[in-house]
């Protein structure tokens, strides 16, 4: 009966680990849509960049978030835009893994942007 009552505590430490990674679009310095315009014909130079968000204490205490504006920043350069932007937030075997060896303790989670660069027309 020990060995269930483990199981389900460690379960339930991954399971309530609820981490939020928040992207704020807003204030952005470079031209981003989601969408692609009417005219776009294909992905003529397509990006994607991963990184790692870790949250401490079963995912109440942020301990990195990574950065979309550096990220977009970095693709970019003078009038180009970025267009199909995507961000995916998951969680890979490691990091359940860690998740679950530090009994959710330490939260990693995986977060991948993916978008086209298209010169601008300016």
């Amino acid at each position: 009966m020990r060995l269930w009552r483990r199981l389900l505590l460690l379960a339930s430490a991954i399971w309530l680990s609820g981490c939020a990674v928040v992207f704020d679009a807003r204030n952005l310095g470079t031209n981003v849509r989601l969408a692609q315009t009417p005219d776009q014909q294909g992905c003529p130079t397509p990006f994607q960049r991963s990184q790692k968000a870790v949250y401490l204490l079963w995912g109440l205490i942020p301990a990195s978030q990574p950065s979309l504006e550096q990220v977009l920043a970095s693709q970019v350069t003078g009038t180009d835009e970025i267009t199909q932007l995507r961000i995916r937030v998951r969680s890979r075997f490691t990091d359940l893994l860690i998740t679950g060896l530090t009994g959710g303790l330490v939260v990693p989670r995986s977060v991948t942007f993916e978008g086209c660069v298209v010169p601008g027309s300016g």
